[in-house]
C-alpha cells in the first residue's frame, strides 16, 4: 500500500430529507431537596408499551431516510474493512492439562468455533463449542464462561441470547459433545472444584443485576446450595481459582473496598474463611503460592504493593513485603507461577510487566520499543512453567502474541494478526500532551497516515472515556484504517477518571472531581485545534457508555467546539437513573458518581448530567446509538436525550437516533453485523467532517 491518501468519498446528508419524529410530551415531575425537575419524556422508559416501540421505530426510519445517500459509502467502507480481515483464522493455542485449546473463525460465519487437541498440535481436532450452531434462531449470541474441569472431561459454559447480559450456565460432556441436564440461569461467574463434579458459581439478583450470591452445585443432583450472600448493595461478588489449582477465592468488591474469602479446591464443601476483613477504602487481591497468600494491596500504597502472608495468619502483622510501592508505577494484575510472579504494571500511561523471581528475589522489567502501546497477559493456564504468554499491540502494530522466557527475558513472537493490505510503514503514531486548565498534562495518543497535512485542514476523530479507573488502551484497529486512509486523524484522550496514570488520576475524575473528566476532554480538543491537527469544522468526537456521558456533557458545555458527535449507548440521564435503585448498577455506582439522595451530591451531579443540561442552543451534528436490550445503559437514556435536543436546539444539523432492537450494550454480536454498524457510524462521521 502506498502512503497516498485516498479521497474521503464522503456524501453529505440532509436532515430535512424526511420529517423528524416528534416525541409526545407527558409531564413527569420529580421532587427532591426542595427542587422540582420536569421530565417530558419519562414515558419512554415503558419498554413493553407499543407506543414506545412505535416511536423508536419512527426514529430508525428517519435515520435510515437521512442516511440513505450514504448507502454506497457504507458498502464501500464495509468492503474495505472486510478486506483487512483474515476471515479464516486461528487463535494461538494454549495448553491446559492434557489439551491445547484455541478458537478459530471461518469465512462467512459470524461466530468463532472453540476446539482443542489432545497432547499434540497435530492431533485430531475436537470441537468443543460451535457458536454458529448455538446462535441459530437468535439475533444475538454472547458467550460468558468457558471453564474446563481439571480432568478435561467437562466444559462449563454460559450463553446470553438477548444482549441483556443475562447468562445461562450449561455443562457439556466433552467426551460425547452432549450437554448435561444443568441449565442454571443468571450465572455470571463459576469455577470447578478439584473433584470434577462440584461447581461453585455466582448469580445476579433478579432486579438490579448485582452479582450477589455464591452457590455450590454437584453435577447429577438437583441441589443448589447457597454458600454466601452479599447483602451490602454497594458490593458485587466474583470468583476465581488460583493457578496452582489449590484454592478458590471469592471477592466482594465495591468501587472502593474489597474483601476476599477462600476455600481449598479439594474441599468445596468446607467453610469459607476471610483473608482480610473489609475495611473502608482498602482494596486487595489474593493469589496462592507455596503455603502462603500473595496479596496486592493499597494499604500504605496508593498504587499498590505486593506482600506475602502465611495462609493460616494472613493478617497485616504477618505481612512480608515482596514488591514495594514505587513512584509513578501502578501495579495491576498478578500472575503467580511456581517460581515467578508476573505483575502487569502501568507507568507513564502505558502497560508493561515486572517479573519477580521467588528463588533469587530479583526483579526484571519487560519494556517495549513503542512508547504508545498496550500489553496484557494472554492465556496462562500452567503453573509449573518458565513461560509467560502476553499480548501486545499499538496504534500501528496489529495484535501480537508472545511467549516470554521468565528466566532469560527472551521473548518469542508466536503470531502477529495478519492484516491483508496493511503496510505499517505508511502510518505514524505519536504521543502529545494537552495542558488542562488547571495545569495538568493530559496524554494524547495519536495515529494518522503519513502524508496528512498538519495545517488544520485534516478531519480528526477524538475518542474518550474517563471513568471507573478504566484505561483507554491504544490498540490497533483494522476497521479504523478506513478512516486513516481517508486522511482522518484518530486521537485517544487519556483524561482524568480513567486509570492510565494510576489511582490519583482515577480519583481526580470521579465523585466531586468528575468535572475534570469533561474539562480535560474539552481542553484536549482545543489543544488539537491550536496545534493545527484539525479545526473546529473538522473535529468529531466519540464515546460510549460512560464515554457517552462524556459526549453529552462536553457537547452541552461547548457545542461550538465540535462538528459531529457519535454517542454510543450513552449514560446521559444521570439524575433519573441514579435516583432509581431498582435499575441495574445504580446502587453500586454511588461510589463513582455520587448518591443524589444526598443534597451535596445531587447539586454536583446536576452540573453535568447531560439530559438535565440540554439548552436552547446550536448543537453539532449528532448520531446516538442505543440498544433495546441493553442492561448497562437502558435504551431510553439516549432516546430521551434526542427527544429533548430536538425540542430545544436551534440549529439545522443532523440529529439521529439509531436503535438496535436485537443487541445489548456492546452492539451486534456477529462479527459481520458489527462491521456493518461501524461502517454506518463512519459514514455518518465522514459526511460531517470530510466532505
Amino acid at each position: 500500500m502506498s502512503s497516498t491518501l485516498s479521497p474521503a468519498g464522503a456524501v453529505p446528508i440532509d436532515p430535512s430529507a424526511a420529517q423528524p419524529p416528534v416525541a409526545q410530551k407527558i409531564s413527569h415531575e420529580t421532587h427532591l431537596h426542595d427542587y422540582t425537575r420536569t421530565d417530558d419524556y419519562f414515558w419512554l422508559r415503558q419498554k413493553s408499551d407499543a407506543s414506545v416501540t412505535a416511536y423508536l421505530q419512527s426514529e430508525n426510519a428517519y435515520t435510515d431516510a437521512v442516511m440513505k445517500p450514504t448507502e454506497a459509502l457504507q458498502k464501500q467502507l464495509y468492503d474495505e474493512m472486510l478486506s483487512h480481515i483474515k476471515q479464516t483464522d486461528l487463535q494461538v493455542p494454549y495448553k491446559q492439562g492434557e489439551y491445547y485449546y484455541y478458537s478459530r473463525t471461518v469465512e462467512g460465519q459470524q461466530y468463532p468455533l472453540y476446539a482443542r487437541k489432545h497432547l499434540r498440535l497435530d492431533a485430531p481436532e475436537e470441537v468443543t463449542l460451535d457458536l454458529n450452531a448455538l446462535a441459530r434462531g437468535h439475533s444475538f449470541l454472547g458467550m460468558g464462561l468457558y471453564q474446563v474441569s481439571d480432568d478435561g472431561r467437562l466444559l462449563a459454559y454460559s450463553l446470553d441470547t438477548t444482549g441483556y447480559r443475562q447468562y445461562t450456565l450449561h455443562v457439556r460432556d466433552l467426551r460425547t459433545g452432549k450437554d448435561l441436564a444443568e441449565a442454571i440461569p443468571r450465572v455470571d461467574d463459576a469455577e470447578w472444584a478439584s473433584d470434577n463434579k462440584t461447581l461453585l458459581y455466582v448469580t445476579e439478583d433478579d432486579v438490579s443485576k448485582r452479582n450477589d450470591t455464591l452457590w455450590r452445585h454437584v453435577l447429577g443432583t438437583s441441589k443448589n446450595e447457597v454458600v454466601f450472600h452479599e447483602a451490602d448493595e454497594l458490593y458485587d461478588v466474583a470468583i476465581h481459582r488460583s493457578l496452582d489449582r489449590k484454592y478458590v477465592f471469592l471477592q466482594s468488591s465495591s468501587k472502593s473496598t474489597t474483601e476476599t474469602r477462600y476455600v481449598r479446591a479439594d474441599q468445596p464443601a468446607g467453610a469459607w474463611k476471610v483473608v482480610l476483613a473489609r475495611r473502608t477504602d482498602h482494596r486487595y487481591d489474593v493469589e496462592h503460592h507455596d503455603q502462603r497468600f500473595l496479596i496486592r494491596t493499597n494499604d500504605g500504597a496508593d498504587d499498590f504493593r505486593v506482600v506475602a502472608a502465611p495462609v493460616a495468619t494472613p493478617d497485616r502483622a504477618h505481612w512480608t513485603e515482596i514488591v514495594p510501592q514505587r513512584a509513578g508505577v501502578h501495579i495491576g494484575e498478578m500472575a503467580v507461577f511456581e517460581r515467578y510472579l508476573v505483575l502487569t504494571e502501568r507507568s507513564g500511561g502505558f502497560a508493561g510487566f515486572e517479573i519477580y523471581d521467588f528463588q533469587t528475589g530479583k526483579r526484571r522489567s519487560v519494556e517495549f520499543p513503542e512508547t504508545v502501546h498496550t500489553a496484557g497477559p494472554s492465556f496462562n493456564r500452567e503453573f509449573v512453567t518458565s513461560t509467560f504468554r502476553f499480548s501486545y499491540t499499538s496504534l500501528v502494530t496489529p495484535n501480537s502474541v508472545f511467549d516470554l522466557n521468565m528466566a532469560t527475558g527472551k521473548r518469542t513472537l508466536l503470531k502477529e494478526t495478519e492484516v491483508p493490505g496493511y503496510d505499517k510503514a505508511a502510518y505514524a503514531s505519536e504521543l502529545r500532551y494537552a495542558t488542562a486548565r488547571d495545569g495538568t498534562k493530559v496524554p494524547l495518543a495519536i495515529v494518522y497516515k503519513r502524508g496528512v497535512k498538519l495545517d488544520g485542514s485534516a478531519p480528526l476523530l477524538l475518542y474518550g472515556y474517563g471513568s471507573y479507573g478504566i484505561s483507554t488502551n491504544p490498540a490497533f484497529s483494522a476497521a479504523r484504517l478506513a478512516l486513516l486512509d481517508r486522511g482522518v486523524i484518530f486521537v485517544n484522550a487519556m483524561i482524568r477518571g480513567g486509570g492510565e496514570l494510576g489511582e490519583k488520576w482515577r480519583a481526580a475524575g470521579n465523585l466531586r472531581h468528575k468535572l475534570n473528566t469533561f474539562t480535560d476532554f474539552v481542553d484536549s480538543a482545543e489543544y488539537l485545534v491550536a496545534q493545527k491537527f484539525t479545526s473546529k469544522d473538522r473535529l468529531a468526537i466519540q464515546g460510549g457508555s460512560a464515554g457517552g456521558l462524556l459526549m453529552g456533557a462536553v457537547t452541552n458545555m461547548r457545542p461550538d467546539l465540535f462538528k459531529a458527535v457519535l454517542a454510543q449507548v450513552p449514560f446521559v440521564d444521570v439524575m433519573n437513573t441514579m435516583l432509581d435503585a431498582s435499575l441495574p448498577l445504580t446502587t453500586s455506582e454511588y461510589l463513582e458518581w455520587g448518591n443524589p439522595n444526598v443534597k451535596s451530591d445531587y447539586d454536583y451531579m446536576m452540573q453535568y448530567s447531560p439530559y438535565d443540561n440540554v439548552k436552547p442552543a446550536a448543537y453539532p451534528a449528532m448520531l446516538v446509538d442505543v440498544s433495546f436490550n441493553d442492561s448497562q445503559v437502558p435504551y431510553w437514556e439516549g432516546a430521551k436525550l434526542v427527544a429533548r435536543l430536538r425540542s430545544l436546539k436551534s440549529d439545522k444539523n443532523p440529529l439521529l437516533l439509531k436503535v438496535n432492537f436485537g443487541a445489548g450494550h456492546g452492539g451486534a454480536s456477529g462479527r459481520y453485523d458489527a462491521l456493518k454498524e461501524v461502517a454506518f457510524n463512519y459514514a455518518f462521521l465522514l459526511s460531517q467532517i470530510a466532505p
